[in-house]
């Protein structure tokens, strides 16, 4: 889940219960959002600044001395909201690099590299497996692909 519909849920919540006035914060997903984000996000409900009036009568609804209860104001809600975009921007960035390398089929890769190890390995086997069974060895073998080959003369 994104960070930034995390904060479009989770802070009209807190700034309508913790703020000093009793004015509710409405937080839309484009005043939440960075401007340099990849993809729209869809508007979400929020349903959340008619909780009082929907739940009012009920006894078990509190919303004076809850415990634990943060007051915060309009001023440090915006730093946390803009360090929050910061944090969504860094980690939406190393997602979108770790997605390229992921995809790449060429050049220094994890999986490349992992490939040419595990033909190495391989190679290295057949390799003494067949110094083993002919007697020729590995810089013989080598020589003798390239004269295959036509890399090198064939001097008999």
């Amino acid at each position: 889940m994104k960070l930034s519909i995390l904060t479009t849920l989770l802070f009209p919540t807190i700034a309508t219960a913790f703020a000093p006035t009793r004015t509710a914060f409405t937080a839309s997903s484009s005043a939440l959002s960075s401007s340099t984000t990849e993809n729209a996000r869809p508007d979400l409900p929020i349903e959340y600044e008619d909780d009082d009036a929907e739940f009012g009568d009920d006894e078990d609804w509190i919303t004076e001395n809850v415990p634990g209860k943060v007051v915060m104001n309009e001023i440090d809600l915006a730093k946390q909201v803009s360090a929050l975009n910061q944090l969504e921007e860094k980690w939406r960035k190393e997602r979108v690099y770790k997605e390229y390398e992921d995809k790449a089929l060429l050049g220094w890769t994890p999986q490349a590299e992992m490939y040419n190890g595990r033909f190495a390995m391989f190679f290295l086997v057949v390799g003494l497996l067949t110094e083993y069974w002919t007697g020729v060895t590995i810089p013989g073998q080598i020589e003798e692909m390239l004269r295959v080959g036509g890399f090198i003369d064939v001097d008999m």
